[in-house]
Formats: structure tokens, sequence, C-alpha cells
């Protein structure tokens, strides 16, 4: 296995050099280096090192051949042109660290009429393009990392709520392979990021759930930031999953518990409040914490999509918000439906849903399980994938974005199909075993000797 992934390795660093050479060096030795610190954390994991390795090496090279075909064929616009903004607006900030006050203005002037609240993105792309020089591939190489790295996080969240090597393998196996968060991670975008973060986010979470730790809770409130700066609105649900999730325990409690959790999240507090947190919250929640400016924000997204759903759906009261549920909450879910492939990127992610739809019955099988015997052990995945699936149902107002944003659920969704799955295939093999057990003891000679 080691020498067929070197193999592979080989062939797709000399693939990328030959198609790319202008940017495949740099990019490529940049990926080296993140992926050998990834690589080194994985090696420290006590259990399925090995597996781990080769899920990441495995999802990382996916990643690493689609972000190539994308840049050599300059498809950034056609998958995600936001990559296109990052792309400048970090190279702006790069040359502003360097005294260019022309880009100052420029930065200055997006700030303002913005709000850039992904900033975080472009001090992201300014810190590589200040090392290496302005090269879009890079950032996707870095990001495929990230998007690789997420695989074997998940398995580690799956394997300590359930305790189930097989729930926790094919968990991971989904988030390495399935085609659209293998997109999403391979391109320029904050997606890629944003779901490394939110992973690594609930297992420090459980880690902590269990001892205080200084190292994940200097890696839970680095992640929770960096969160911060790349979707706002995903750090306040995040948060409430990981403060909520310690203040009612993962575990039964005890006095000593309790203590240590207290101590955790006044840590976390701290943190977040040193970092500069409490004042750009208040900021956000002026600007943007109240219906009417949901509803705004929602609008501007139908009127900038031809896949807009709900144009007649008014979110700016309690009772509009709640009946724009259940129609947001089937989109984001299930959309795009077969009659909506108009286009070929529609049409090209048909394959995948297909898989989804198929999947979605497993979903729920594995939901009802974990409620009814993990119920304390999730409760961080069950409180963000509950406050996120409900909040994009409200204001998500087309069928794209919403298509984007589902990769932020699929990752903790998969966990559950994945115990879904495993149920299934426990319970056939407990029907086999039954009707091969039946007819052992139905033989004429077993009779015999009964």
């Amino acid at each position: 296995m080691n020498a067929l992934f070197t193999l592979l390795a080989l062939l797709v660093s000399g693939g990328i050099l030959v198609t790319v050479p202008a940017e495949g060096g740099a990019a490529l030795l940049v990926c080296v280096i993140a992926a050998v610190l990834v690589g080194l954390i994985i090696s420290r994991v006590q259990n399925d090192k090995e597996f781990l390795l080769h899920l990441f090496i495995g999802a990382l090279l996916v990643r690493v051949l689609i972000g190539t075909i994308i840049f050599a064929f300059n498809l950034q616009d056609f998958f995600g042109g936001d990559a296109y903004t990052y792309d400048f607006f970090g190279y702006a900030l790069s040359k502003v660290w360097q005294g260019d006050n022309y880009y100052l203005s420029l930065v200055n002037t997006y700030v303002s009429e913005t709000g850039a609240g992904a900033w975080g993105m472009f001090y992201f792309v300014a810190f590589i393009y200040t090392i290496i020089g302005r090269n879009m591939l890079a950032i996707q190489f870095v990001n495929a990392v990230l998007g690789a790295a997420t695989a074997p996080v998940i398995f580690l969240c799956a394997k300590h709520v359930y305790n189930n090597l097989r729930v926790a393998r094919l968990a991971g196996f989904f988030v390495a392979f399935y085609p659209s968060l293998v997109l999403w991670s391979s391109q320029g975008l904050k997606d890629g990021p944003i779901v490394f973060l939110l992973a690594i986010s609930i297992l420090a979470t459980f880690k902590l759930g269990e001892n205080i730790n200084l190292k994940y809770l200097a890696v839970l409130a680095s992640s929770l930031f960096a969160i911060l700066t790349l979707r706002f609105y995903v750090f306040y649900m995040i948060v409430v999953a990981a403060g909520g999730s310690l203040l009612i325990g993962m575990r039964m409690a005890s006095v000593r518990s309790l203590a240590q959790r207290f101590v955790v999240i006044i840590g976390i507090g701290l943190a977040l409040t040193y970092l500069g947190v409490l004042r750009t919250t208040s900021m956000q929640f002026e600007s943007f914490g109240n219906l009417e400016k949901i509803q705004v924000s929602r609008s501007d997204m139908m009127q900038r999509a031809e896949t807009g759903f709900g144009k007649d759906v008014d979110v700016s009261t309690v009772s509009g918000a709640f009946s724009a549920i259940p129609v947001g909450a089937t989109y984001l879910l299930f959309a795009p439906f077969p009659w909506q492939l108009a286009s070929l990127r529609q049409s090209i992610t048909f394959p995948e849903m297909v898989v989804w739809w198929a999947s979605f019955p497993l979903l729920v099988l594995g939901l009802w399980f974990t409620i009814k015997y993990r119920l304390r052990q999730s409760l961080p995945i069950l409180i963000f994938t509950a406050m996120l699936t409900l909040a994009y149902s409200l204001f998500q107002g087309n069928v794209g974005t919403a298509y984007r944003q589902r990769a932020q659920l699929l990752v903790f969704y998969f966990i559950f199909v994945s115990v879904g799955y495993v149920l299934m295939q426990e319970r056939r093999e407990n029907r086999r075993q039954k009707i091969l057990a039946t007819k052992h003891l139905t033989m004429p000679g077993r009779r015999q000797t009964s």
C-alpha cells in the first residue's frame, strides 16, 4: 500500500510540474510541508495510525488532482469565483505589509464597502503570498491538505462517541472522498478551512469533556477565533455547541468534573476576550442581529441567482421565519432536485445527490440510535448540526449556496449515516446467523441426537 501511494504521489507531482510549471513547484513545496506536519500529528495517534495516514494521503491526492485541473483550465469562475477575491485582496494585503500605500487604499475601500466578513481568509492568503509570492495554486493545495486532514479528525470524533471502528472508518471514508467535500476543499475558498476548523473544534470539545488539557484548550480557543474570522455566524453556533456540551456534560458528572468543566469554559472565555471577540461580536450583532437584516440578505441571494427559491417568503417576522424553515430545510438537505438541473454545473451534481438521497434513511436511523443511546456523548455534534441546519433553512435563498454550505453539515451528517449503515449490516448479520442456527437445529441428525 505504501508503495502504491508513493507511485501515485510521484505521478501526480510529475503531472503538476508538467501541466503548470510556473506555479507547480512552489505550490507542491508548500503542500508537502503542510502534509508532513499533518502526517506527524497523525503518527502520534495511538491506534489506527496506519489507516489514518492512508486515508489522509488518498484524500489529499484526489484533492490535489482536482485542484490542479481547476487551476490549469481556469475553472475558478465555474466552481467558485470567490477564489479570485481572496487571491486579489490576499495579495493586496501582502503588499500592504511591505509598505505599499496604493494597495492599502484598495483594502480599506473594500473593507469599508463590504465589511469583509471573511477577513481571516485574506490574512491566510497574504501570509502564504508573503513567503512564496502570489500563487493561487499554493492556496488550493493548502486547502487540499486541510480538507484531507478533516477525514482523520471525523474518524476520531466518530470513534470517541461510538467506540466502533466500522462506524469511524466509514465516516472518515465518506469525508475523504465524497465529491462535493472534495470539490470545495480543492479550491482557494474558505469552505475547506471552515469545515476543518469545525471538526477540530468538536474533537477538542470531546477531549475537554473528559478532563482539563491545556493543549486542547488552546486548540479549541484558536479554532473558534479562526472560525470567527471566516464565517462569524457559524462561530456563535459552535460556541453554543461547545459551551453547552461542557456545561451539561458528556459523561456522568462528579464534583471534580463539574469544576473542571467550569475552569475550561472560563479559560475559553478569557482567551476569546483577549483576542477581541467581545468587541467584534457586539459590532456584528448591531449589523446583522435581527430578522430584517436576514430578510435583506436572503432577498439579495435570491436576486443574484437564477436558482432562488421561496421568493414569496418574508422572514422579517417571527411567523414568517417559522414558515420558511420547512421549505428551507428541504432545499438545504436535498437540493438540487432533478427538475432543477438546467445547466452543466447543476447536472454534474446529480450522481452524488443520488448517493446522498439514498443515504438519508441511514442518517435518520443513525440519528435515532444516537439520540436514544449516545445522547450525552454526542451533544456537541447534535447541538451544532441542529442549530446550523435551522439557521441555513431560515436565511438561505438559492440552491447553489445551499448546496455549497451543506458541506459544513455533511461531515457530521456522515457520522450518523455511518452509524445507520453499520446498524443495518449488524441486523442482516444477526438474521443470517439466526437462519443458520435454525437450519442447524432442524437437521435430521440433530433431531435424532436430541
